[in-house]
């Protein structure tokens, strides 16, 4: 990737946060270990995510009382039914894993946000689109808003093969789907873009996403207004989110 700079301007919008009472509307299992929740509410009528990566708290309370926040991907909004779909990447164990396993219709839940949206222009020349499970929801969402003629690239680490999932998109997608971090790494290094201005996203594990984003910055000479690099969960840490660019 040469270095270059582009016209294309990332718009970035802020939003009035609201924290709208929801009930649970329906579950879908849509991988090994992810679970899709739709949530209804009359507050959801007026609610607004302009952008793929987008988010919300989704606030609950745990087994014990407390209330807990975590940050998740909207990847469906229905005003006129007043519904929200938010995908859960189910881990072995913590509050919000447990909570989405026992969610049942009608359970009560919280979702405030988000506080703004980053709008990336469709119409550079290619994207490239790389995450771990916990990025799918947004790399899925991402996929939809593609017309024909986009070029994609999607590198995408899973380490169970029942989360392989077939994508919506009208765009030009090529999929490459890897087992770990360090090949995730390994693939994005190995990657020869097609001629003309990109950009690349990039979400998953902390480590990951800071060897990553300096694969892309020193190896790759990527311009940084032409890209984004996401730490959306850190081994060993709850609650954590973090943009590296």
């Amino acid at each position: 990737m040469d270095a270059m700079t582009t016209p294309r301007t990332v718009q970035r919008i802020r939003h009035e946060v609201k924290f709208r009472d929801v009930k649970v509307a329906a579950t879908r299992q849509t991988g090994a270990n992810m679970l899709s929740i739709t949530f209804r509410g009359e507050a959801l009528k007026d609610f607004v995510s302009m952008s793929f990566d987008d988010h919300v708290k989704f606030v609950f309370a745990d087994a014990t009382g407390e209330q807990i926040r975590r940050d998740y991907t909207p990847t469906g909004h229905d005003p006129q039914r007043g519904e929200l779909t938010l995908e859960f990447a189910l881990h072995a164990e913590g509050a919000a894993t447990d909570w989405a396993r026992q969610a049942k219709v009608g359970m009560d839940a919280v979702i405030a946000g988000p506080r703004g949206s980053m709008v990336v222009p469709l119409d550079y020349d290619w994207h490239v689109l790389v995450g771990d499970l916990s990025a799918l929801p947004a790399i899925t969402r991402r996929l939809k808003e593609f017309g024909p003629g986009a070029r994609v690239t999607v590198i995408a680490e899973i380490a169970h093969v029942g989360d392989l999932r077939e994508f919506e998109s009208q765009a030009e997608v090529e999929i490459k789907w890897v087992p770990s971090g360090e090949e995730l790494v390994a693939a994005v290094r190995a990657l020869v873009p097609p001629s003309g201005e990109g950009y690349i996203w990039a979400a998953g594990e902390a480590s990951t996403m800071k060897t990553l984003r300096a694969v892309l910055t020193e190896e790759k000479a990527h311009p940084k207004e032409a890209m984004r690099v996401s730490a959306y969960w850190k081994r060993g840490a709850s609650d954590f989110h973090e943009k590296l660019d």
